[in-house]
């Protein structure tokens, strides 16, 4: 029998974390019942270990995934979804910072509701500052190059349909982001306010590295608004510089003006350097996942896979 409700959880260095989250989420009443689908992304501490000590004493059925090393919290998310078998599904962080019960409640706002997407929205989020301060900066960078709501909230901890899910894991490509994912399916998506937990132990997973990766895939991997805005400069400072040369030309014509000397023009030069390199870079970031999604780099590899709790009704 399908269950109504699948939760997926990728893990990363959670073996301090993970065990109150999981009995947490096996004590939940859903209708229809719920199934629990573990990720480990390459963990270096006993994440593996704890899991499959949970695996084997689940109350509810239990998929563990464990990745052959660190792909990434979205990569480890679309792996999740892959063996997601419920008419919804939901992920939550590994950390216990989104409790399940209200991971219950984004699932029957979305059966309510209809909608294909329900994400969660933080009234007081218990991350850092500077975590915050990412997380802003990712939302408004969506509002700019992915076609969502504009101020609509984008959190990491959503419900989707089966359908979104199944569309969603189609992408091969080797840097996904999810949102951008499920906006490209879907735009009957809502939200909700949801609490926040402070985090049970350890440290953060996500890096300044991480969240650059995630702001680049944001920015190049759903829209070619870059590009497009490359150009728009590109042609502006092309139009500045024929303005100053026309202004130039008039000095010199009348004989007037200062005297313009090596300082100045180096400036105008590194200026102008300067500027092209970006473009350069960001044509370059385009060629170069290209490159690598054209040579077929893995979006994640499984090493193996463990069931474990009671079989499905039949």
């Amino acid at each position: 029998m399908t269950p109504a409700l699948s939760f997926v959880i990728p893990l990363y260095n959670s073996a301090a974390t993970i065990r109150p989250l999981v009995k947490e989420i096996e004590s939940l009443s859903v209708e229809g019942g719920h199934e629990l689908i573990l990720v480990n992304d390459g963990s270096r501490d006993d994440t593996l270990a704890v899991c499959r000590e949970l695996v084997h004493a689940a109350k509810i059925p239990v998929t563990l995934v464990n990745h052959a090393r660190n792909f990434g919290e979205h990569n480890a998310v679309l792996t999740g979804y892959r063996q997601a078998r419920g008419a919804y599904v939901v992920n939550l962080d590994d950390d216990g910072q989104n409790p399940p019960a209200e991971a219950v409640r984004l699932w029957r706002h979305a059966q309510a509701t209809g909608l294909d997407a329900v994400f969660g929205r933080y009234a007081v989020k218990e991350h850092s500052l500077w975590r915050n301060l990412g997380s802003w900066f990712t939302n408004r960078l969506a509002d700019f190059v992915l076609e969502k709501p504009r101020g609509f909230y984008l959190s990491s901890f959503r419900c989707v349909s089966a359908l979104v899910a199944k569309a969603v894991v189609a992408h091969e490509g080797p840097f996904p982001y999810i949102d951008g994912l499920i906006l490209q399916v879907t735009q009957n998506i809502g939200s909700i306010p949801v609490a926040h937990a402070a985090r049970q132990a350890g440290q953060s997973g996500y890096t300044l590295r991480r969240l650059l990766r995630l702001w680049l895939s944001t920015f190049v991997n759903f829209s070619v608004m870059p590009l497009r805005l490359a150009t728009v400069i590109g042609l502006a400072m092309a139009a500045a510089g024929l303005v100053a040369l026309a202004a130039v030309a008039s000095l010199w014509l009348l004989n007037k003006g200062p005297a313009y000397g090596w300082g100045s023009l180096m400036a105008v030069l590194l200026i102008f350097s300067g500027t092209q390199l970006v473009m350069l870079g960001l044509i370059g970031e385009y060629i170069g996942r290209m490159f690598l999604t054209v040579n077929r780099r893995p979006q994640s590899v499984v090493r193996d896979v463990t069931t474990g709790g009671p079989s499905p009704a039949s």
